[in-house]
């Protein structure tokens, strides 16, 4: 059933990024509103692939490359339709929806891949640290992505160039709606799931902290959300300052983490 699933899922998130494709070839909404709708049937099959992993196997896959794909594709998706409907950005669905595509399609072939782990490594904790963690990072994800759109519209307006790639770009307004947003849920997602990992490390090996490169890591991703956060919040931060710094930060971060996870070991490793 679970493999089923997952397939309808691929099948739908495959129709749906054509769909955005060829809104973007011949420049007419109603693709995208269909696509948008295919986005949405897509994710429904996919929380249905999630929740029969957590009965088939009691927590889930979280703990394998397959269950980060596959969890990381769900949690960019999910938050996605949420702003849809909140701001005008279906463009950014052709950003969205590939990216789901490709990450689902890596996890259908690494189905059979996943880590056994030790009884003591299992349970309720583990499994609300990495959803709570992977989500909080995939809303990262979306803020930064919506940042590269905002520069690239804020640039072609301050150059005059008002042609179809204007048109085709969402309102500088509701880019940055999203950034804000995403910061908004983003930041409590990501540290829940940190305190949660940091309870379970303690349950484990008897402290909450243990200098692990993708700990270290982690905390660094969690001050930059914070910074940007704060940025907006008390100093008043928006538009191209805020879109900027979220590119800026998340190509850094990403940099860093290929850097950690090519030339270290670590607990946090996805077989």
């Amino acid at each position: 059933m679970e493999k089923l699933l997952l397939e309808m899922a691929l099948i739908s998130y495959f129709i749906s990024t054509t769909g955005y494709v060829g809104s973007l070839i011949i420049q007419r909404i109603f693709l995208a509103k269909i696509a948008t709708w295919l986005l949405a049937v897509a994710f429904c099959f996919h929380t249905a692939t999630l929740f029969s992993q957590y009965f088939v196997t009691g927590q889930g896959s979280v703990t394998s490359l397959y269950g980060w794909a596959s969890l990381f594709a769900w949690a960019i998706a999910g938050p996605y339709l949420f702003f849809q409907i909140r701001t005008k950005t279906r463009i950014l669905g052709a950003i969205v929806s590939p990216l789901t595509c490709l990450l689902v399609l890596a996890a259908s072939q690494l189905m059979h891949g996943g880590v056994l782990l030790p009884e003591n490594l299992k349970g309720p904790l583990v499994m609300i640290h990495v959803i709570l963690s992977v989500t909080g990072e995939a809303l990262f994800v979306l803020v930064a992505l919506a940042g590269m759109l905002y520069l690239i519209q804020d640039r072609q307006i301050k150059n005059r160039r008002l042609g179809a790639v204007t048109r085709i770009l969402p309102p500088l307004k509701d880019l940055d709606r999203i950034n804000h947003y995403g910061l908004l849920l983003g930041f409590p997602v990501l540290t829940f799931g940190l305190l949660s990992g940091a309870a379970w490390a303690g349950e484990v090996w008897g402290s909450h902290w243990q200098w692990d490169p993708k700990l270290i890591w982690a905390l660094l991703f969690w001050l930059c959300f914070a910074f940007i956060l704060h940025q907006r919040l008390a100093i008043g931060w928006s538009g191209h300052k805020a879109a900027l710094l979220s590119v800026t930060f998340l190509l850094g971060l990403l940099a860093s983490l290929t850097f950690i996870t090519l030339g270290f070991s670590t607990i946090h490793s996805f077989r």
